[in-house]
């Protein structure tokens, strides 16, 4: 007997409200792209979690709480099974103390980082033949899978790219990223201790809760210790590990907004009703974001060969 595969999406939206760092878009992001599973690609609402940071809100999207909901989903999963993500908030590139390398993370709502080690990690449980596709409208979300392999990144700038970057709306408009320096400040003041080493205060504050990178030095993470192989990870990133993804505002008053990569994947799925590829997705919302005048912010793919020809959040068949 086939059994029926299942999907199941987490959707993430961090306006980080009555902040310095406050956005305007985020929420209706994710509400959209709530919308747009339901509608258009068949997910069951009781299958698809939400989490604002709206004040009063039961379940906020702290560090933590992203990573158990996103080990849930994972942990639920079978092969043949489409697992969807979607983020929109801020990023950061951050170096540990330890790593010769920056990693890019996503800024949850208690600053609580997750970053590229961490999805790498959780993608590595996902079982043989199902999907995860994570959708990331953040600043520096280029890589956020660490160790998937390029599709469409820098190397797929055109020239023209490189010239402007007004909204030719006229909306106002600002980046979606925190400077490391104004994290290291945030965290300060709640925890007292006057170190610039982010790790101090995030093993601090969280504890087991903290990112990967700042508990473990890299050699001793789990995936480094076997060779990668190709897997069922897929990135849709806002922009390249090295730029900015615009939040737009589209009020006199400022209450209302969306991001600029999240309103191109909106646009894309409305202009075009028949099925699209992942690479065919990314290379739309590039256009569409080019034809905006947004030239300094250039979505990106990462995932295996096969992934990047695929359907966009398709289904395969489970074999029993």
């Amino acid at each position: 007997m086939v059994e029926k595969a299942q999907k199941m999406a987490l959707l993430v939206g961090c306006n980080y409200p009555n902040t310095p760092y406050e956005l305007r878009g985020c929420h209706n992001d994710v509400l959209a792209m709530h919308e747009v599973l339901v509608d258009r690609f068949g997910f069951d609402p009781v299958r698809v979690a939400l989490l604002i940071d709206k004040p009063g809100g039961s379940i906020m999207p702290t560090g933590a709480n992203i990573k158990k909901a996103l080990e849930k989903m994972i942990g639920q999963a079978k092969p043949g099974d489409v697992l969807f993500f979607h983020f929109s908030g801020h990023g950061t590139l951050i170096k540990p103390h330890f790593s010769s390398k920056k990693e890019e993370a996503i800024v949850p709502s208690d600053f609580n980082l997750v970053t590229s080690a961490d999805f790498r990690e959780l993608v590595n449980h996902v079982p043989e033949r199902a999907t995860f596709t994570f959708l990331s409208d953040s600043c520096h979300s280029g890589g956020l899978i660490d160790k998937e392999t390029e599709q469409i990144g820098p190397s797929s700038i055109h020239k023209e790219d490189k010239f402007g970057s007004l909204d030719v709306s006229g909306n106002s408009h600002k980046p979606k990223t925190i400077p490391v320096q104004s994290i290291i400040e945030h965290l300060t003041s709640l925890t007292n201790i006057s170190t610039s080493d982010i790790a101090t205060h995030l093993m601090e504050l969280f504890g087991p809760d903290a990112s990967l990178p700042f508990r473990t030095p890299p050699h001793e993470h789990d995936f480094m210790a076997k060779p990668l192989k190709p897997d069922e990870g897929i990135l849709l990133s806002g922009c390249q590990a090295n730029e900015t993804s615009a939040d737009v505002e589209i009020t006199e008053n400022g209450r209302m907004g969306y991001g600029a990569f999240s309103h191109a994947i909106q646009m894309v799925l409305k202009e075009n009703l028949s099925p699209l590829s992942n690479r065919q997705i990314v290379l739309l919302a590039r256009n569409t974001l080019r034809m905006q005048h947004f030239y300094k912010q250039h979505p990106c793919l990462y995932c295996n060969d096969e992934n990047a020809d695929a359907i966009f959040l398709s289904q395969a068949d489970h074999q029993p």
